[in-house]
């Protein structure tokens, strides 16, 4: 089968969630015996074209003018659908559908959406726009969890919408033993992901104040960069909490199961998600979780049985369940087994099968 995939970033720059998972679809369709094309943006560090893993990588300009650029930039993913003629078209977010859309009118071509969670939970006013149009014309639209499926379903038919969640590449994390976390004075936090405020770091670094105060050994590592590190990193000092949070700045996405075998407890405090990569990886790595019960999360950590989720914006309750994982080593032992055998159901493998079946299924 021959399937073009369309994303707005991609590795090795970029290297968040939706980049990281469209690189393993690529990969994983690719080792199936699929014929795969990446279309994505342009950066000149890299080539127009050019191959890995078995995919072919096409790169478009986008020039940063308003609305004309954007329109330049659809028209040559456009045409470079035209150019690969694929079975089916396969695209990485509601708010670059347009070319998929346009590729059902003008080429015949069906395509997919695979909502990624920002698109829908916090849509910016272009994305509304154009949403009922790209949604309710896609052959499917896949989910990354149940919340997020009924959120779709409000504005495209309900039997449009299934659930596929994200991957991962479980080899990764099972090369990388997590520290004991009996007999260890020294813990540490770890948090990885953009910094931006939906991510609400801010929260968890004040929960630290808390922490600090009970278990004077504790560490927080934040893994990454974005435009709050500045604002995160005076809120260290304001606090005196400099001794035992640190920033080590953007990471390869191959650093990712090293820093997680070197944590005792993984937090993400956000505001807003979807269904992360990161907690997955998370649970391939035997670490207990702290999360917030917004989006797709509650369905995937479930109290006491694979971590907490707490109101998000509270660094109090932040600060109560991760003291209680920390100085309970009994339940942290059972959460490691746990996390580590769910994880499982979300190898890439599985995954891009799923995905595989989907595409069959609306070709034929």
């Amino acid at each position: 089968m021959k399937i073009a995939l369309i994303v707005y970033l991609f590795p090795p720059k970029w290297i968040a969630g939706t980049e990281i998972a469209t690189y393993n679809i690529a990969k994983y369709l690719a080792k199936k015996g699929n014929e795969v094309h990446v279309i994505t943006s342009r950066d000149d560090e890299f080539p127009k074209t050019e191959k890995v893993d078995n995919f072919c990588i096409h790169r478009v300009n986008f020039k940063k003018i308003r609305v004309i650029g954007v329109i330049n930039f659809w028209f040559q993913i456009l045409l470079e659908i035209k150019k690969i003629n694929p079975d089916i078209v396969h695209v990485q977010s509601i708010s670059i559908a347009l070319p998929g859309f346009f590729s059902k009118k003008l080429l015949k071509k069906p395509y997919i959406i695979w909502a990624q969670g920002s698109d829908v939970y916090l849509p910016d006013k272009f994305t509304k726009l154009i949403w009922k149009a790209v949604l309710k014309n896609a052959s499917k639209v896949i989910a990354l969890s149940e919340d997020m499926k009924n959120k779709l379903i409000n504005i495209c038919d309900k039997d449009q919408v299934i659930i596929i969640p994200n991957g991962i590449e479980l080899e990764k994390f099972e090369n990388f033993c997590q520290r004991e976390l009996n007999n260890k004075t020294k813990k540490t936090i770890l948090f990885v992901g953009t910094l931006r405020p939906v991510k609400s770091v801010n929260y968890l670094i004040k929960a630290m104040s808390i922490i600090h105060r009970r278990l004077p050994a504790t560490n927080l590592l934040i893994v990454g960069d974005g435009p709050e590190k500045e604002k995160l990193e005076s809120l260290v000092k304001e606090l005196n909490l400099q001794d035992c949070i640190h920033f080590t700045g953007k990471a390869p996405n191959e650093k990712i199961p090293e820093y997680m075998s070197q944590a005792h407890l993984f937090a993400l405090p956000s505001s807003s998600e979807g269904l992360p990569l990161v907690i997955i990886e998370a649970m391939a790595s035997g670490l207990p979780i702290v999360t917030t019960n917004v989006g797709g999360l509650p369905e995937i950590v479930k109290n006491r049985e694979n971590g907490f989720t707490v109101e998000s914006r509270s660094p109090e309750a932040l600060a109560e369940k991760i003291l209680l994982l920390l100085e309970n080593t009994c339940l942290c032992d059972e959460i490691c087994k746990t996390n580590k055998e769910n994880a499982k159901n979300y190898s890439w493998d599985k995954i891009t099968q799923k995905l595989e079946n989907v595409y069959r299924e609306i070709c034929e």
